[in-house]
């Protein structure tokens, strides 16, 4: 009984204080996402307070949080939008690869890490954070402005990309052979691509399977759904945002509609326990010895993905405000930057990775949500002082963040 007692004051405790967070943050009028982490940095290893019984509990919610998070974004969208935006951004992701992969890779062998822990730490810093860039998405009101199919479509080519590096990755810090790891990679190459002939092919009987009047039964069926998917996606080594994803853009019409909202509480209850349990993992006193390197890496990092983000939307045909929009939303990393460290912390190729990419990850999911926010103004600003007062307009449709146009490709 006591374990239990202790058990819900702990998590009601964080429950109510995520809303206490949440509410000050509306008040001013910003992302609540750093005010989370900043909690979890508070009470977690290290911390003025350190939490133990509800650890387990909050560790399940964070990944139901990201899958939650991934989920509701796919729903925003049709399988066809998704084929059609990766046909037409697939430069868009070979220019990310390049510009974000490189600079973490180049401090590595700088630090003397070594090959493999270069291809590790280029991982860190290319991969952008799905979960947090769905969640300011959505705090922005931004879902429908016309550059957000452009920075959909760079993070599905990340996370669709993660079904390569993994099993790459997996190998080298295994040391296994040229045939294991080719092995390993052609399941995760096979399970992802049947996932996505299925979505796209047969999303409406999906939807049909899944349509019921009852918003209990459709609630219970999309969820279960959702999960087993991520779960299986996961099991096989292919990454459990990317199984969630395609569950959302598998769903259509009434049954879309209705998911989004029965599901729209449990995303924000759950994406918020995500990024406590970040914070709670890292100890603030393994920060300060790699501040510096982590700091330099995070400001290349953050103005090529600034770079790739303007012109991928640029390529689009998006105006100068969608264009800064797209590269400043695409700066935050999170999830799958610290699921490549872990990897590397485990298998104990070098013991001062873990707290670089700890350190560099939560600078950037702490500038994330700020970058998204105040990249169009400053750079448009001093756009304006550069080149004199006289700049062309963008359409009413594009200037206003969240309204939806009439090509958007975006679900209305």
């Amino acid at each position: 009984m006591h374990s239990s007692a202790r058990f819900l004051i702990e998590f009601g405790g964080i429950i109510l204080g995520l809303g206490l967070l949440g509410r000050f943050a509306a008040r001013f009028r910003f992302s609540p996402i750093p005010l989370y982490l900043l909690a979890g940095l508070a009470f977690g290893e290290g911390g003025l307070l350190p939490l133990g019984a509800s650890e387990e509990f909050v560790a399940i919610g964070a990944e139901i949080g990201v899958i939650l998070l991934l989920l509701m974004l796919g729903l925003e969208y049709t399988a066809s939008d998704l084929v059609s935006n990766l046909k037409t951004q697939y430069p868009a992701g070979l220019v990310d690869a390049a510009l974000n992969a490189l600079p973490g890779a180049a401090m590595a062998l700088l630090l003397g890490w070594g090959p493999v822990t270069a291809v590790v730490l280029a991982g860190v810093t290319w991969i952008s954070s799905s979960g947090v860039i769905a969640k300011v998405l959505g705090d922005l009101g931004r879902l429908g402005n016309r550059e957000t199919p452009v920075i959909l479509s760079i993070l599905v080519l990340e996370d669709l990309s993660m079904a390569v590096y993994l099993p790459i990755v997996t190998a080298l810090l295994a040391g296994a052979g040229i045939a294991a790891g080719s092995l390993t990679l052609g399941i995760a190459l096979g399970v992802a691509g049947l996932v996505l002939v299925v979505a796209v092919r047969w999303g409406r009987h999906i939807s049909r399977f899944v349509s019921n009047d009852d918003p209990e039964k459709l609630l219970l069926v999309v969820l279960g759904l959702t999960l087993v998917v991520a779960g299986l996606a996961q099991q096989l080594q292919v990454s459990a945002a990317v199984g969630a994803f395609l569950v959302g853009i598998a769903l259509s019409g009434e049954v879309a509609e209705g998911a989004h909202n029965l599901l729209a509480p449990l995303r924000d209850l759950f994406a918020a326990v995500f990024f406590v349990f970040f914070g709670l993992h890292t100890d603030p006193a393994s920060i300060p010895p790699v501040l510096v390197p982590a700091l330099a890496l995070a400001v290349v990092t953050a103005a090529t993905k600034i770079a790739t983000g303007y012109w991928a939307a640029r390529r689009a045909g998006i105006s100068a405000k969608g264009r800064w929009r797209a590269g400043g939303t695409l700066v935050a990393r999170g999830e799958f930057s610290i699921v490549i460290a872990g990897l590397a912390v485990t298998a104990g190729i070098e013991p001062s990775l873990g707290p670089l990419a700890t350190a560099y990850v939560l600078i950037l999911v702490i500038l994330g949500p700020l970058t998204a926010r105040y990249t169009e103004p400053v750079a448009l600003s001093l756009t304006h002082r550069l080149r004199g007062p006289e700049q062309p307009k963008d359409t009413p449709a594009e200037g206003a963040a969240g309204v939806a146009e009439p090509h958007e490709v975006g679900r209305p």
